[in-house]
């Protein structure tokens, strides 16, 4: 990276998503520094890339699983989270193959996912597919927002609700807490590139375990406390809920899991930092299946002993819906994990965001100095950093934005699920379906082309209830709520 000046705006070529494009040199293409695109030499591994992973997918989902269960049953509930983990791990290794196009060795790279679809598919998919990705980027941000922001104000309530003996009900505004988590993501969003996020992914993937471990801990140990499995084979009663919101909360619970399995948005752009050789294919698939297993092992574990610890009452978040008091310390290390964890999340999620718009404004406006040059800014007792103008205040417009209207739709439950609605089927199911097609040349009305139809088509329907539901939810919060007035 020439940090003086954007190599590629110089000559009036669009830097590339995730990382600065330097001018492709064939001389170049072959030594130690640079890739054969004339990119920097990624340095990525399996364990890199199962940590970006991981982070991605081992968010605020895993704490509304108990709930998820709850409302789907013993049955149902381990079936339709077993039936998601294989869906994505399949999907998945679909789209590993679709990074490099043509030759597997030496193929044309797509950096990022709808750089994908515009080489295998073209059209107007290309910009649905990038509507849809985008806008379930924005959508996330808002989501991890409100997480934080609950899990923070959790942590004062533990302890306000320990020094006073559970008198105190301990009433606080997510506002400010809201305010300090966008204040953390406007200093880590200036991070240039994905490629540089390793670091921050490895710490959240971290605390993704460590708060998994410690809610499947407490779960076990209220089975044991109440020395019984609560729930029930087909989950929570009619008389409990009305048998509409059985319904609907059972359409809900697909969202919840849906969106607990969502990271295939950025699968691409995880394997654009992996080196090579071996096959950047072959090291994402082994990550995949590391990550997929070693994730769907945590989901199931979190959400059935939660269930059976809770039953019918199992909270929508395990760790902040106070189904559990003590230890108070313990839920003040898992909810600052959260926190931790969904600092680091937030930008896995939004660097792609981020490179879509600043490759756009590098190619509408190619002479732009506010657009394409760095600023050098002198730091008293440290080196000298260099500022891009642009940068900063694009992503700082971004990371404002969601955060006001975090503070208006504070829905964490109908949040979560309507995400993974909207993102699963088209992003996990429907372009890598059809990509994988398009690339192997499978023949239309052929068995195996029937049963990839017959997969997205199911998934297409599993999405659109789980919408219908998180809608229904999230239309109940709606007149419940106060914007700028929420109360935890």
């Amino acid at each position: 990276m020439k940090m003086g000046e954007n190599t590629a705006s110089k000559n009036h070529l669009p830097p590339q998503a995730f990382g600065v494009s330097v001018d492709t040199n064939p001389q170049s293409s072959d030594s130690k520094w640079f890739d054969d695109d004339g990119r920097p030499k990624r340095t990525g591994d399996v364990w890199t890339a199962c940590a970006h992973i991981i982070t991605a997918v081992i968010g605020s989902g895993v704490l509304s699983l108990a709930w998820a269960i709850g409302q789907l049953g013993w049955i149902a509930g381990p079936a339709v989270m077993l039936l998601f983990s294989l869906v994505t791990y399949y999907t998945s290794l679909l789209l590993t193959a679709c990074y490099r196009s043509g030759d597997p060795v030496n193929g044309k790279r797509n950096y990022t996912y709808v750089d994908a679809v515009r080489t295998n598919l073209g059209g107007v998919k290309v910009k649905i597919c990038g509507f849809v990705q985008y806008v379930n980027f924005f959508g996330v941000a808002i989501g991890y927002t409100i997480a934080s922001s609950i899990s923070m104000m959790a942590i004062k309530r533990s302890n306000c609700f320990h020094q006073s003996g559970g008198k105190d009900p301990c009433h606080m505004n997510a506002n400010p807490y809201m305010v300090g988590f966008g204040i953390a993501e406007i200093l880590l969003s200036q991070i240039p590139g994905f490629d540089q996020l390793h670091w921050l992914s490895l710490v959240a993937a971290v605390m993704s375990f460590t708060y998994s471990t410690i809610g499947l801990g407490l779960g076990v140990g209220k089975v044991i406390e109440n020395k019984r499995v609560r729930g029930s084979l087909t989950g929570i009663s009619i008389g409990t809920v009305t048998q509409t919101q059985k319904i609907w909360r059972s359409f809900q619970a697909l969202g919840d899991v849906a969106f607990a399995y969502s990271y295939s948005m950025v699968l691409i752009e995880i394997q654009d930092t992996i080196k090579a050789p071996p096959l950047e294919s072959k090291t994402m698939k082994k990550a995949t299946l590391i990550s997929v297993a070693v994730t769907t092992l945590f989901y199931m574990f979190c959400g059935c002993f939660g269930y059976a610890a809770f039953g019918d009452q199992a909270p929508t978040n395990l760790l902040t819906g106070f189904g559990f008091y003590n230890p108070y310390w313990l839920l003040d290390i898992a909810n600052a994990a959260i926190v931790i964890h969904l600092v680091g999340a937030y930008q896995v999620f939004c660097q792609p965001l981020f490179a879509f718009i600043e490759k756009e404004a590098a190619r509408r406006f190619p002479d732009s100095n506010f657009v394409n040059k760095d600023v050098k800014i002198s730091i008293p007792g440290l080196s000298t950093c260099n500022i891009n103008l642009f940068r900063m205040v694009w992503r700082t417009l971004f990371v404002v934005t969601t955060t006001v209207i975090s503070m208006l739709l504070p829905f964490f439950g109908g949040v979560v699920s309507l995400l993974g609605a909207f993102g699963f089927w088209p992003l996990t199911v429907y372009f890598p379906v059809e990509m994988y097609i398009s690339q192997k040349k499978i023949p239309k009305w052929s068995t195996r082309w029937l049963c990839l139809q017959t997969l997205s088509v199911a998934c297409l329907i599993i999405s659109i209830a789980a919408a219908a539901g998180s809608i229904a939810e999230i239309i109940h919060d709606v007149k419940t709520t106060k914007p700028f007035h929420t109360s935890y």
